[in-house]
């Protein structure tokens, strides 16, 4: 009897013992399920400001960039701001904004621009002068601005024998990114002529732009009537501009936005957007994105 009462203690004693067992990892499971739930709600809560305080840098860049559009609109001349490059600094709700205000005219429009002067531009950054040469005249065939016109079918046979499905549409650049289509462009030459080209500008840029390499290129091709407006001859008082904002927001939120405004008195609301993006720089280098040309 003895023995039976001990044996039914050190089984329940054993039973006790794994029931404490379950008992404790039960309670390091919940702790544990605890701990991740908590943790995912601090990189949710932490995920959430960061898109916040980026939408209220994005805010305050656009912001920013209304308030310039209006300045270089103003039809008082000695109020408007002047499209010289020189950064303003700007308080758009709880960010620091940078704005820039660029004349357009200062890169080169290979859908407008002389064969000659694609040609100088090329040289100018780094082609050889056979090389320029070349690849001018088949931009010039791309956008249909050739000097000389070729056979019809001459063109499309030569990308053809490429290995490419299509040809020149013989019509202005669309996006930036269209001329690495061009038969022989290459990455390296369309990253050394991006900064310096435009899809908005006149003909004939202005020699007395922002940009240093186009001045070169104009100089090789003795410009003689420089252009002082981005579109339109001196005479107009049209302005076409790319403004740039860079905002600083809360929660070190960055954001770069840029638009090309054409601006002047002759437009219906005193100004045109062309375009409107992300990223930095002038011509094809502040345009990532691709955006289109509103003709």
């Amino acid at each position: 009897m003895a023995l039976r009462t001990r044996a039914s203690r050190a089984c329940r004693r054993r039973n006790g013992g794994f029931a404490l067992i379950i008992v404790l990892w039960t309670l390091v499971l919940i702790a544990f399920i605890v701990a991740h739930l908590t943790a995912s709600g601090r990189t949710e809560i932490r995920i959430a400001g960061n898109f916040v305080a980026n939408a209220a840098a994005q805010a305050a860049a656009d912001g920013a960039i209304y308030e310039a559009i209006f300045n270089i609109s103003d039809p008082r001349p000695e109020q408007r701001w002047p499209a010289d490059g020189i950064a303003r600094e700007l308080t758009v709700g709880s960010s620091r904004v940078m704005v820039r205000v660029e004349d357009e005219a200062s890169w080169i429009n290979p859908s407008l621009a002389s064969p000659a002067l694609l040609e100088a531009l090329l040289r100018v950054t780094g082609s050889d002068p056979e090389s320029a040469r070349r690849l001018a005249a088949v931009i010039g065939d791309w956008v249909g601005s050739a000097a000389t016109p070729r056979a019809p079918n001459a063109v499309p046979a030569e990308y053809s024998a490429a290995g490419l499905d299509y040809g020149p549409p013989g019509s202005p650049l669309e996006t930036p990114d269209e001329p690495a289509r061009v038969l022989g462009m290459t990455p390296a030459v369309l990253g050394a002529l991006r900064p310096h080209l435009t899809l908005f500008g006149p003909a004939e840029p202005n020699p007395n732009g922002s940009d240093p390499v186009v001045a070169a290129a104009l100089a090789l091709t003795r410009p003689s009537n420089p252009a002082t407006s981005a579109v339109n001859p001196a005479t107009s008082d049209l302005l076409t501009a790319r403004i740039t904002a860079v905002a600083s927001g809360p929660a070190n939120a960055r954001v770069t936005r840029w638009a090309v405004v054409r601006a002047g008195a002759a437009l219906p609301r005193g100004h045109s957007v062309l375009a409107w993006g992300y990223g930095f720089g002038s011509g094809f280098a502040s345009d990532p994105g691709g955006a289109r040309l509103n003709r």
